[in-house]
């Protein structure tokens, strides 16, 4: 069996601390079993590789946040980069083609689908090695996993089994997408159960559906078309058309942590960060990101979140609400952001109508560089904060340490190499309207 995990997400409902760049599953917010803190993406592989599932991972995801999800896993997996987001159908598609193109699958292998922005328990991935044997045992098409619900959430999509389930498993009824919480009471009575996202079936059924859609079954051909292609989601294009499904049941610990109502319960501390809570604050959490202090006196059932894109205060069962704020009032460019590199910070971005002026703070990891480039289009400053390592423009190289100051002009190559952490801050000078990001690579 194969397992494909699909880093995707659009980071807002952990805003501000999550976004385009960097989605929830990078958070290092998880209490590790060692000791200190874990991302989500990196509990997850953590996961797969105790249950033995690692050697035959692949993980999904935006070709810009490839080089982070490396960084991330330590460069252990595979990962294979989607032109741009096309939904989890698409997404899974594009994993099942790297696949097979690189022969490392044939037709009849089992795949498992799964999403790499969940919580569970590590009996939940144990289960994976059931799937081949009970979709044999079952002659079903698909088999999915399902958990039972411990409150009506809105924010889940169920399934709603047969009562019969002797062989550890239960053909599927229907499925219902995100009901409301009358709707989320009537499915719990029915012994539905909360989709956790997971998928298990033959790669040839997954080819049957692309030509279904008239979409291409080799992965160089999908890959052209991507872009073109609309998003579609594994769970309305796959499983709610599927007339041979069925469901196993977890029965322990599972959650996507897509609230902050949700993932402050998995929380170290209930104060991470510059800052603290004083008086009865009884179930407030504070997460500070930035180097000022954030307080919070006397104020219960709260979360107060900043970081570098803003700060959230908010009753913890209303925090939710963030994501139709953020939609309706858009930001053009991320002000954080993080890399196979480090991470930047935007400090200030200024324009006259006729010159865009921008300024942000670069953190490298010891032992990387900045992409090697060339600016048509702007000439930038660096000034060296910390570290040491050295500058390369236009092929000459010079020492950098703390204090050091370089000019790039408009058309040279230039880098940078850390030999320790580094910390710089760029001032780039450009039209405006040209070259407003900073670093996506």
């Amino acid at each position: 069996m194969h397992t494909i995990l699909l880093c995707g997400g659009s980071g807002q409902r952990l805003w501000p601390l999550s976004g385009s760049i960097r989605s929830k599953m990078f958070l290092p917010l998880l209490p590790a079993p060692g000791g200190g803190t874990e991302s989500m993406i990196g509990r997850v592989c953590r996961q797969l590789g105790q249950a033995g599932l690692d050697e035959s991972l692949l993980l999904v995801a935006h070709q810009e946040q490839v080089a982070l999800i490396q960084r991330y896993t330590g460069s252990k997996y595979p990962v294979t980069g989607e032109p741009c987001k096309r939904g989890t159908f698409t997404a899974a598609a594009l994993g099942a083609l790297h696949l097979l193109a690189a022969g490392k699958a044939q037709p009849e292998d089992i795949l498992c689908i799964a999403p790499a922005d969940m919580f569970a328990d590590d009996d939940f991935f144990r289960q994976f090695h059931q799937f081949e044997a009970l979709l044999a045992d079952s002659e079903a098409e698909l088999l999915l996993l399902g958990t039972r619900p411990s409150y009506p959430s809105e924010q889940y999509g169920y399934i709603v089994p047969s009562l019969e389930d002797s062989c550890g498993y239960a053909p599927v009824l229907t499925f219902a997408e995100k009901p409301d919480k009358v709707k989320a009471l009537e499915l719990m009575r029915e012994q539905a159960l909360w989709n956790c996202g997971v998928f298990a079936a033959r790669l040839s059924f997954l080819l049957e559906h692309l030509e279904r859609l008239g979409l291409p079954v080799e992965f160089a051909a999908l890959t052209v078309q991507y872009p073109e292609l609309p998003v579609r989601s594994f769970d309305k294009e796959v499983a709610e058309r599927s007339t041979k499904a069925v469901v196993v049941r977890h029965e322990g610990e599972w959650s996507d942590l897509g609230s902050w109502d949700t993932l402050t319960d998995r929380l170290p501390s209930q104060v991470i960060g510059a800052g603290g809570l004083w008086g009865e604050c009884g179930d407030s959490y504070l997460i500070n990101e930035l180097e000022v202090p954030l307080h919070v006196i006397g104020v219960s059932g709260i979360v107060a979140i900043a970081g570098p894109e803003g700060i959230l205060i908010a009753d913890k069962k209303d925090a939710n609400t963030i994501k139709d704020i953020l939609a309706e009032n858009s930001v053009t460019e991320p002000r954080y952001g993080e890399t196979g590199w480090g991470s930047y910070t935007v400090v200030d971005r200024e324009s006259d109508g006729s010159r865009l002026v921008l300024t942000a703070m670069l953190t490298l990891l010891p032992g990387h560089d900045l992409p090697e480039m060339t600016c048509e289009h702007c000439a930038k400053s660096w000034m060296i904060v910390s570290g040491h390592g050295e500058v390369k423009v236009n092929g000459a190289t010079s020492a950098a340490c703390a204090g050091g100051s370089y000019t790039i002009a408009r058309g040279q190559q230039h880098t940078v190499s850390a030999w320790s952490a580094m910390k710089l801050i760029e001032v780039r000078i450009s039209e405006a309207g040209e070259d407003g990001k900073v670093y996506s690579c």
